[in-house]
């Protein structure tokens, strides 16, 4: 796939041109911002980095190929062959030269984009089977990863840097796929690289302490999330004109704080609400006579006098009632027929690393949960306790080189709901793992806790748990979730906490 380069260009405000005769006869054969993927005829996009800068790897990316070299610092250019744009906004500029060179894949999509601190990996699979029990060919782009038709790609982001996003985008249209259902990081957001996708559905979970080690504080973690919602248009796409789909809305939490403050950042008045309890049911899709079991949740949707399904799923606790909301209400937005959006949430039996049952040849049970909030956590634990059980053993730590506030938090959240804890290590990346363990331990010592204990090694704390386990116990592994690796300094080293299950049973 070639463009020529004055296509790509067109909309982009470029402050300095040097070479500029090239433009006339250049064509291009792709967008890298990593000088080492770089190849015969790419334009290198110089992003700056939080420990590097992509300038610093102009000459690799000239060896490597590159005819373009697209920054947004002036300076001193050597190569007489390559075309140097100088342009106002790096990140921008990334987001429309895809869009450009891919030919804008999301103005014939179904976009739904998906934000909040926790729920949208879960919403995205529950959306993903209603369209597909729909009969509508379905894409995912989330913290799992990249799938759709029998195709998976890995997931290095939750959401893909702007020319992977768009180049992945490009494959599912050109697959056939008509609805993509996005799961939108803050730091996407943040950093544009969903700038140049028209969204058709914006839904907001909720919104907790995560990444303040990256947004500062809460308003601005908030105000990254509000982007998604702020982007959004009223104007149908073309491509749906003789479509349900295509209708332009916002899905938003009435029960989260900051979801009733969103409501008025909406450039768009097609604002869909939901919550939980009867107290809330004016004008909003709500969740009434709720019951939880051990293995299943059941409730009804209900809106004013003119909705009321019945929902059944194996999804379990109060959380999966709000995740299962959102996905209806996106949905039913689109005219999706109800028995389709029923028995697409009845596919969905569990999702990778949240709530996740390992099966083991034991007379107790072993849970997987991404957990790595405090919310998340205190949620999770939450939900177990109300599973019959004897005792929850809990096993869980926190990232390295992350926010440090919360290490506190879940120390404490973790001994006061649980029965026992065993804290140990999670991503420990480039920080000493005891540092962090002794920042949770400054949490439960400050409520006073006795039910500890910290062993540093993540496999050896699982079995130690599991050695410790009796009849009717749940042990809870939190943190990790779906991830099949421990960052170890800068080395990402094979880590499953299901082998490591199996492996204990074995021995």
């Amino acid at each position: 796939m070639q463009k020529h380069i004055s296509s790509l260009i067109e909309n982009i405000n470029i402050l300095k041109v040097q070479n500029k005769h090239l433009i006339q006869t250049l064509n291009v054969s792709g967008i890298k911002y990593n000088s080492k993927l770089v190849t015969k005829g790419d334009i290198f996009v110089c992003l700056p980095g939080t420990h590097t800068d992509g300038i610093l790897y102009i000459d690799e990316a000239v060896r490597n190929g590159a005819s373009v070299i697209v920054t947004q610092k002036d300076l001193e250019f050597k190569y007489a062959d390559v075309l140097l744009l100088v342009v106002d906004d790096i990140q921008t500029t990334l987001a429309k030269l895809a869009a450009n060179f891919y030919e804008n894949p999301t103005k014939n999509l179904l976009l739904i984009g998906i934000t909040g601190t926790n729920g949208k990996t879960t919403t995205s699979y529950l959306l993903e089977n209603i369209f597909l029990t729909a009969g509508y060919k379905t894409g995912v782009i989330g913290t799992i990863n990249y799938r759709y038709g029998d195709k998976i790609i890995p997931a290095n982001n939750t959401t893909p840097f702007a020319s992977d996003l768009q180049a992945i985008l490009y494959e599912m249209l050109n697959s056939g796929v008509k609805v993509v259902i996005m799961e939108v990081s803050s730091h996407a957001l943040a950093q544009k690289r969903v700038a140049e996708c028209e969204f058709d559905i914006a839904i907001f979970t909720n919104l907790s302490p995560e990444h303040l080690d990256y947004h500062h504080n809460m308003e601005e973690y908030f105000n990254a999330k509000s982007l998604l919602f702020k982007s959004m248009t009223s104007t149908k796409k073309e491509c749906f004109n003789n479509s349900t789909l295509g209708r332009k809305v916002c899905v938003i939490n009435y029960d989260d704080e900051y979801g009733k403050r969103l409501i008025n950042l909406c450039p768009i008045k097609d604002i869909l609400l939901y919550s939980k309890g009867s107290k809330n049911k004016n004008g909003k899709f709500t969740a009434v006579n709720i019951h939880y079991k051990e293995l299943e949740t059941e409730f009804e949707i209900v809106k004013n006098n003119n909705l009321r399904v019945k929902i059944n799923t194996q999804l379990i606790g109060e959380f999966n009632v709000y995740n299962i909301l959102a996905a209806f209400v996106a949905a039913y937005s689109q005219g999706v027929e109800v028995e389709h959006i029923v028995e697409g949430i009845k596919k969905v039996k569990s999702i990778p690393g949240r709530l996740e049952k390992v099966e083991v040849p034991a007379d107790f049970s072993v849970i997987i949960d991404y957990a790595h909030t405090p919310e998340a956590l205190e949620k999770v634990l939450l939900t177990l306790k109300q599973i019959p059980h004897n005792r929850i053993i809990t096993v869980f730590g926190c990232g390295g080189d992350r926010d440090r506030s919360k290490r506190p938090i879940m120390g404490s959240i973790a001994t006061s709901m649980s029965d026992y804890v065993i804290v140990t290590s999670d991503n420990p990346r480039t920080e000493e793992p005891q540092k962090i363990l002794l920042d949770i331990e400054v949490g439960i010592k400050k409520i006073n806790k006795q039910n500890y204990e910290i062993i540093v090694d993540r496999k050896e704390a699982i079995f130690k748990a599991l050695s410790l386990a009796r009849t009717k116990d749940i042990i809870l592994l939190a943190g990790k979730g779906h991830e099949d690796y421990q960052i170890i300094g800068t080395e990402k080293i094979h880590f499953d906490e299901r082998e490591i299950v199996k492996e204990f049973f074995k021995k």
